[in-house]
């Protein structure tokens, strides 16, 4: 789904392939924006892992934000949690892409995918150090909920129903 970004042009939110190159290239990117902002670093092992295939149809859908020239500028990834219930993780926009509505953008259409995949309700967690992520949460309908996993980074967890 293409989306119109006022101050670079463009960027593009597509289905791709979690195992692609461009998803290590962005996934890389945001390990290692975690680790820098979490004062005892980050290991994406601890963080509620992911099955195989959890992001794949039809347990879930990878998303890949792609800047005006093509380059791989951010990603997330929706998955079944339970019936009914999806869950978005890894959810990241470079830095060159915040302030555009990208964000906004992706956690729309991560929304979209969980509706594909039969799910009325989405769930999420974030760290205390992601204010950004939290204000785009709360702007976006979500409500802060009690821990719905054990991921040891999170701090915070929501769910929106979806419309």
């Amino acid at each position: 789904m293409a989306q119109a970004s006022p101050d670079s042009g463009q960027f593009t939110i597509v289905p791709e392939p979690i195992t692609g190159a461009d998803a290590a290239v962005v996934l890389e990117r945001y390990v290692a924006e975690l680790a820098e902002l979490f004062p005892a670093g980050f290991d994406p092992r601890r963080a509620a892992p992911p099955e195989p295939g959890d992001f794949s149809p039809p347990r879930g859908y990878f998303l890949l934000v792609r800047d005006g020239s093509g380059s791989a500028a951010g990603c997330g990834a929706v998955r079944v949690l339970e019936p009914g219930i999806a869950e978005i993780r890894r959810m990241w926009i470079s830095p060159v892409l915040r302030g555009q509505g990208a964000g906004r953008a992706l956690l729309g259409d991560l929304e979209l995918h969980a509706r594909k995949l039969g799910c009325s309700a989405v769930r999420l967690d974030t760290a205390g150090e992601l204010g950004a992520a939290r204000a785009l949460y709360g702007s976006a309908g979500y409500a802060e909920i009690p821990a719905y996993n054990d991921n040891e980074y999170a701090r915070h967890w929501f769910e929106k129903v979806l419309p």
